[in-house]
């Protein structure tokens, strides 16, 4: 299985690392169909109880990109562009975070996840970063290549909310990058503030395997969207599977296995339940979901 075939036998940690929780489903999660409802609470079965023949389908072709996603973690970095005039670029803006074991080489911040026309005038600006683990954030560089129309840009701030280390962290920077203004210079190096940064419980990740149904129609366009449960009430926030709205094209489609890796917050062991469903958006938003299967992939303590 995924992950554990490296492990020697001797270090198996005394959770269930490998246990894969079912939560079977078969049911629509439509406005239209069934009783109407677009999200359900699943409760997990035994393993017997789950149909094996599409157990691996598609499974073989992904092991290798989802081995390398769960070395991974994701980053949520939002930038702030300052509120004056011509503060605002049309350049292409990249960043590079660099930790205490390595850096993550340059990332376009290429599609804003809240605002169509991105780094406009006082506005703030959302992107998610995927890297290998690059163990404590020590700096950034961020800049940009001076190309388009309006390319000087004034940056307020950079903001990166780190889960899998547990925090949130402010880089201040309040000043130009552009040729013309300042000292010139089109790209800098901040470091973070101190005071500013926020402490939390680090998130583990989970491999979550969705399955949908194999009837006409079973397949989703929506944000499909899921939480977990633990044991003496622990939850994970609602997160969404997909980034955006090319993978929910992408995804969710009749027959279809999805496979995910996810940093959610760790509700132990356990799992007693989970909570899934979608927003109803896109022209096809019905979903006839097969089945959930659920596994941690981080053992306490690691």
């Amino acid at each position: 299985r995924l992950l554990t075939s490296r492990r020697a036998p001797r270090e198996q940690p005394s959770c269930c690392h490998s246990c894969r929780y079912y939560f079977p489903c078969q049911r629509w999660l439509a406005v239209e169909e069934d009783d109407g409802q677009i999200v359900r609470e699943l409760v997990p079965v035994d393993e017997a109880f789950v149909k094996k023949d599409t157990e691996n389908d598609g499974q073989s072709l992904a092991t290798l990109g989802l081995e390398q996603k769960a070395k991974s973690t994701t980053y949520t970095v939002k930038v702030k562009t300052g509120d004056k005039k011509n503060a605002g670029t049309d350049a292409n803006v990249f960043i590079t975070l660099y930790g205490s074991k390595d850096d993550t080489g340059i990332v376009r911040l290429k599609a804003s996840k809240i605002n169509k026309n991105k780094f406009e005038r006082g506005k703030v600006d959302e992107f998610t970063v995927e890297s290998v683990d690059i163990g404590d954030l020590k700096k950034i560089k961020i800049g940009h290549d001076n190309k388009g129309n309006s390319t000087g840009w004034f940056l307020e701030w950079v903001e990166i909310d780190a889960p899998s280390l547990g925090q949130c962290l402010k880089f201040p920077c309040g000043r130009w990058l552009d040729k013309s203004e300042d000292d010139g210079a089109i790209e800098r190096i901040i470091f973070p503030a101190e005071l500013q940064t926020t402490e939390y419980i680090p998130f583990v990740p989970y491999e979550i395997t969705v399955y949908t149904s194999d009837i006409f129609g079973a397949g989703t366009d929506a944000d499909v969207f899921i939480v977990l449960y633990g044991s003496d009430g622990i939850c994970t926030q609602q997160k969404s599977l997909c980034l955006n709205k090319r993978e929910q094209r992408m995804y969710f489609e009749r027959n279809s296995v999805n496979q995910f890796i996810v940093e959610l917050e760790d509700v132990g062991d356990i799992i007693e339940k989970i909570r899934i469903g979608h927003n109803s958006s896109g022209l096809n938003s019905g979903w006839h979901l097969d089945r959930v299967a659920i596994r941690r992939l981080l053992p306490n303590g690691k």
